[in-house]
């Protein structure tokens, strides 16, 4: 098989999660002499972005990102110690989580596979997360970025108390703040000072590639 068949067949095993057989794919194509990187952007990711477009224009939907992206971290595992010696660019870090009272992860868990399949270091709080979790967060690791996801409308009014201890902390300047989720709307995000809002994961994920280009 040509090289470009190799990651071909490898990106068509990744979206139909096809587990046992992926780790073996990346491994052979290490062996045919594909570079972790090669086999990561032109295999791994390109299956993610494939579904990821494909979930965006309403033609799969959340079970088949998630099988897509479960595929994508099996053979991510393969490669990690190949792209640690240097192959891969780090685009920056981004802390995510769901805010206080909200205890919905499929949109977070979502921001983080696309952004992590941009080239992006993902730091996860997990959900109901206080604002002084949120704030320790960025003080140990200094991001570059905060995501912040709600699905309740009851649970929104958290993403100002975060910016505002956030303020008080003297941790606002420089950091890039992103909020989303179903009842969030572009006027809400100003009304609390996020610097970004979109509609979806993969549109956060391509703004933030680009932003961070």
């Amino acid at each position: 098989m040509s090289h470009q068949e190799i990651l071909a067949n490898l990106q068509e095993k990744v979206i139909k999660g096809k587990i046992k057989e992926i780790e073996q794919l990346c491994v052979s194509a290490l062996e045919e002499g594909l570079s972790a990187m090669e086999i990561l952007e032109g295999g791994l990711l390109m299956a993610m972005q494939r579904v990821a477009e494909a979930w965006k224009n309403g033609t799969a939907f959340i079970p088949e990102v998630l099988i897509t992206a479960r595929a994508m971290n099996i053979g991510l595992a393969v490669l990690e110690p190949q792209l640690a010696k240097g192959e891969r660019k780090n685009r920056g870090k981004v802390v995510v989580g769901t805010v206080l009272d909200d205890l919905h992860d499929i949109g977070k868990n979502l921001i983080s596979l696309m952004l992590k399949s941009r080239g992006f270091e993902i730091v996860d709080l997990g959900v109901n997360v206080k604002p002084e979790k949120f704030v320790d967060a960025i003080r140990e690791h200094n991001p570059q970025v905060l995501c912040m996801s709600a699905l309740l409308t009851t649970s929104m009014i958290h993403f100002r108390e975060v910016i505002s201890a956030l303020e008080e902390a003297g941790l606002r300047d420089g950091l890039l703040v992103c909020v989303g989720g179903a009842p969030v709307t572009q006027a809400y995000a100003n009304q609390v000072k996020a610097d970004v809002y979109t509609p979806d994961a993969v549109s956060l994920a391509d703004h933030l590639e680009a932003r961070f280009a």
